[in-house]
This record gives C-alpha cells, structure tokens and sequence, in this order.
C-alpha cells in the first residue's frame, strides 16, 4: 500500500491569522474580566458613596446638636445670675459671662487672675468669700483637666451676707430683751450688798478691822457690779472684729499665761497642747483672748481642787480647733440646752454671760463653739475658728 502524503506546512500568512486569532480570543477574556471588575468597582464606589452620605448625615445632626447645645449653654451662662469665669492654663481670664462682667463692673478678659484678685479682691473672716468693692462675693473654682484651666463661679452674697448681720442683730435684741428682767435682780443683789457694808461703815463703834473689812466687801460687790456691767454692754454691741494677724500659738501661750496663776492658786493641774502647725486666725486679738479666758475661767469654776484642765489647739482642715477641758462633774442634758443662753449660769457668784460672749467672739470670726460632755466625765468646750488667709490669698490660690 502506498504511504499517505504528510500535509504541507502553513504558509506564513495563515500562521499570522492563527497567532492574531489567539491574541484576539485573549483580548476578549481580558476585556470581559475587565468589565466585572469595573462593574464590581462600580458597585463598590456606589456602596461608599451610600456609606459616606449616611455617615455625614450622621455628622450633620451631631454638629447641629452640638451647636444648638452650645447655644442652649450660652444662653444659660448668659441667663445665669451667677458670675463665670473662665481661666486657661496659664491662669489668664479667657472668657466670662455677663454677670461676671457686671460684679467686676470693667474688662478682666486677658488680664491674669492674679492681678485681678490683687486690683479687686479684699479677703474677709469666712474662708471663701471675698469683698469687691460695696459688694461682698463667694467665689467657688473647679479645675478643667482636658483644657488644664479653671471654672470660677462668682456668687453676689451682699444681700444674704446684710440679712445674717441684721439677723444676728436683731436675735442680739431679743436676748437683750429676754435678760431685762434678769439684769434687774442681778444688778440688785450685788448692789444691795455693796449699800449694807457701806451703811456699816459709818455707824460709831465700829473698829478699824471691821471698818476694813466691810470696805474690802463693799469693793467687792462694786467690782462685781462692775464686771456685770462690762459684760453687758460686751454682749450687747457684739465684738468689733479687727484685721489683726494672729499666730494660733502665741493666742495659746498668751491665755495660758494670763491663767495659770489663778489656776495654781485654785489647786489646779493645767496643760497646754499647741498642736496648730503655725495656723494664723484673722479678727481681733482682744476679743479671742477674752473669749478663751472665759472658757477657761468657766472650765475653773466647774473643776473641783486637784482637777485637770488642758488648753489644746489643732486644725481640723480649713479650720483651727482651741480646746478646753475640764476635769469636772460634766454637765447635764438639760444645762447643755441653756449653757449659752445669757445670764444662765450655775454658779452663785458668775454673771451667765461668759459662755454667750465666747460664742459671740467666735460667731463674729466666722466659727463657732462646740461642747462635748457627758456628766460624771468633765467637758470641754471646743471653739473652731477658720484659719485666716492672706491677704493676697485668692491671688496665689489660683
């Protein structure tokens, strides 16, 4: 059998029709692929486009609450009848509301709260408010730690602080009023004594010793009546309270001093504890140190010979805390309820007006005095007083 021819080769133009063929069938599928792809891209474009509207939809109304908090806020600081202050972090006043405009009555925005406290601010008695001008402020800071400031919130208490002193005033005249009666039979009795030793003084017979005896009772009495007078208006005109600087232990050593005889006289055991730390209290000199020798003369009167008294004096915070404790009987539910009432006294010869004056003399300094007792156990009068600022307190405060 014969052999089979083999075909003859491609010539070269169908072999360039072959390679274009399969370049074009390539074409094709990276075309199609393409066109998913961008199709796909497209959806995916659509999609954030989608997103990215609803997302700043979603801004939109945020910034719109947010501006119409801020609106809220601004209209609240502005309603607000209450001074802010607003500090940056380097304590200059960066923005204020318009009360606090009007209570400093003039421009403190870029002025440093330092030099605004020194040009404006008068420290008083009571720890935190402050006298600007006529008018009398409280003024209360809190810090800002995401901006590292402070908020000052400025409060006008001229009315409250006028009310109070008109108060104090007027319950000073109804005690007065109370103790009329009472004034009466205590100014009688002394009197009447003082009158029948000087009536023995001028009968004949009388000897020399007994002349002089009745003369020592008759100044006595006069000096009695004396003291009960002095004691009277005391209570009457309140304490003028001064701008004297007062080291807390030199108050201590100063009523320790003044009493210690009286108390080595009356066979008494008397301590002093100053555990103040260098307080200073501000006011007036005198009148503490009459309000603590009253303390302590009350703390004699109650404290049998061989008992214990101790005048101490710590701070307690803001506030200097001055002691007196007795070793005496202690004193009674019911006396605790009348102790400081003017002219109540368990004593024969006092005047019941010591314990009211000492709580007179500490209202007055912005404090007060508290007792704790039980009977059987002694008592001890605590008088706590805030401790003073400086002058340029509020200043360095800030």
């Amino acid at each position: 059998m014969s052999a089979v021819p083999a075909p003859p080769p491609p010539s070269d133009s169908e072999a360039k029709a072959a390679e274009l063929q399969r370049a074009f069938a390539m074409f094709n599928q990276v075309s199609a692929e393409l066109t998913l792809a961008y199709e796909a891209l497209q959806g995916r474009v659509a999609s954030l486009t989608e997103e990215l509207a609803v997302a700043n939809g979603k801004l939109r109304r945020q910034f719109q609450e947010k501006e119409a908090l801020s609106e809220r806020l601004s209209s609240l600081l502005d309603a607000l009848p209450a001074g802010v202050v607003l500090l940056d972090a380097a304590a200059e006043v960066a923005a204020v509301n318009p009360a606090a405009h009007e209570i400093f009555e003039n421009e403190i925005v870029g002025r440093h709260w330092g030099d605004v406290a020194r040009a404006h601010l008068e420290p008083t008695l009571t720890v935190g408010e402050w006298t600007l001008g006529d008018k009398r402020v409280s003024i209360a800071e809190s810090a800002l730690p995401s901006a590292g400031g402070k908020i000052l919130l400025v409060h006008d208490v001229t009315a409250a602080h006028r009310m109070q002193t008109e108060l104090e005033r007027n319950q000073r005249l109804a005690a007065m009023g109370e103790m009329a009666a009472s004034l009466a039979h205590q100014l009688r009795t002394p009197l009447a004594a003082a009158l029948l030793y000087t009536a023995n003084l001028g009968q004949a017979g009388v000897s020399d010793e007994a002349r002089a005896r009745f003369s020592d009772k008759a100044a006595g009495q006069l000096r009695r009546l004396e003291r009960l007078i002095q004691d009277v208006l005391l209570f009457a005109r309140g304490e003028s309270i001064g701008r004297d600087v007062i080291e807390a232990g030199d108050l201590l050593a100063e009523a320790a001093q003044t009493v210690e005889p009286l108390m080595r006289q009356n066979g008494l055991e008397f301590s002093v504890i100053d555990e103040g730390a260098g307080a200073r209290l501000v006011g007036s000199r005198k009148a503490l140190l009459g309000g603590l020798i009253n303390l302590l003369e009350n703390a004699m009167q109650a404290t049998p010979a061989g008992g214990k008294i101790c005048l101490s004096g710590n701070v307690r915070g803001d506030l200097l805390a001055i002691g007196v404790r007795d070793s005496g009987p202690g004193v009674t539910r019911e006396t605790k309820a009348r102790i400081f009432e003017p002219f109540f006294t368990t004593k024969g010869q006092g005047t019941g007006l010591g314990l009211a004056i000492a709580l007179g003399v500490a209202r007055a300094h912005g404090g007060t005095i508290e007792l704790f007792s039980e009977p059987g156990e002694g008592a001890e009068f605590v008088m706590m007083l805030p401790v003073g600022q400086p002058e340029s307190g509020m200043a360095d405060h800030v």
